[in-house]
């Protein structure tokens, strides 16, 4: 059967497909098979390698769970300041006011503009130079500067665009019952906006979640990533095994993430729409007076 948007397929396309399917399945099939093969010959799948994190607590306790805490730890704490922040700087691009505006919009190009790595290097420097935040601690601060910095710089973007989508009706009709600006942004805006704007936001959440393992790699920040690397060493390079494990936590992490966005989209999207009865003559107040009041009145 064809359509306006797709013609169906003659007997040469069907034949050519089915032969270009059974190509790929079968190229992919070799692909696992070489990759299975050159994992045996080094024994990166032997049982030893792996029987750790099965039978003992000692991998999850040392190494596993402070560096998930850790990544926990900067993922939240970045996360509670770039919201607001984003949603704030967003929403002042949107401004009447120039002098609202403009500065908003510089500060969002400029750091939606610089890597967040370069960022966290910049605050890990700041906090050594400037600040007697202790060297402990300072790998954590700039994690979380560079994030706040560069991520609240994209959900102001996500936030302004979200606003934009909306019909200007939404705003005019609001307007146009006596709302103040405030008013129509807080009431009306961002409760319809907020709805369309999820998957990116929380897309974002992911991002910062897995930018934590940059501070890992270059600030010595003991994160998830990281401590998977020393557990690595300290196992005798059981490399494959150890990243195999935080990659699946990660995995893990980041599917309850999305699945509770989806969870709260549907909620918010239930929310809007009208819940209440609707009332039958008999059922409403003084129906009844209503019905039969030309009586009483004589």
């Amino acid at each position: 059967m064809s359509s306006v948007l797709y013609d169906a397929q003659g007997p040469r396309a069907k034949r050519r497909n089915v032969l270009l399917t059974v190509v790929f399945l079968v190229a992919f099939a070799a692909l696992v098979w070489w990759v299975y093969s050159a994992l045996d010959e080094k024994g990166q799948l032997d049982w030893a390698k792996w029987e750790m994190f099965f039978t003992s607590s000692e991998p999850w306790s040392t190494y596993i769970w402070p560096g998930l805490q850790n990544t926990l730890k900067a993922a939240a704490l970045s996360v509670v300041i770039a919201l607001p922040l984003g949603a704030v700087l967003g929403i002042a691009r949107l401004s009447d006011h120039a002098w609202v505006r403009v500065p908003a919009a510089i500060v969002v190009e400029f750091f939606r503009s610089i890597p967040v790595l370069v960022l966290m290097i910049f605050g890990l420097a700041l906090f050594a130079e400037y600040t007697s935040v202790s060297s402990d601690d300072r790998p954590l601060y700039a994690v979380v500067t560079g994030l706040v910095l560069y991520n609240a710089s994209v959900l102001a973007e996500i936030v302004r665009s979200g606003i934009l989508a909306l019909p200007k009706g939404q705003a005019e009709g609001a307007m146009a019952i006596g709302l103040r600006k405030g008013q129509v942004m807080r009431l009306i805006l961002l409760p319809q906006a907020v709805t369309a704007m999820l998957p990116a936001i929380v897309s974002q959440l992911v991002v910062i979640l897995k930018d934590t393992a940059l501070g890992g790699a270059v600030l010595t920040f003991s994160e998830l990533l990281a401590s998977a690397n020393t557990m690595s060493s300290y196992y005798g390079a059981n490399t494959i095994a150890s990243f195999t494990v935080v990659a699946v936590i990660y995995i893990g992490l980041n599917f309850a993430l999305t699945s509770f966005a989806s969870w709260l989209e549907r909620r918010l999207r239930r929310a809007k729409k009208s819940t209440g009865a609707v009332l039958k003559a008999d059922d409403q107040p003084n129906a009844g007076a209503a019905a039969g009041g030309g009586g009483d009145l004589t």
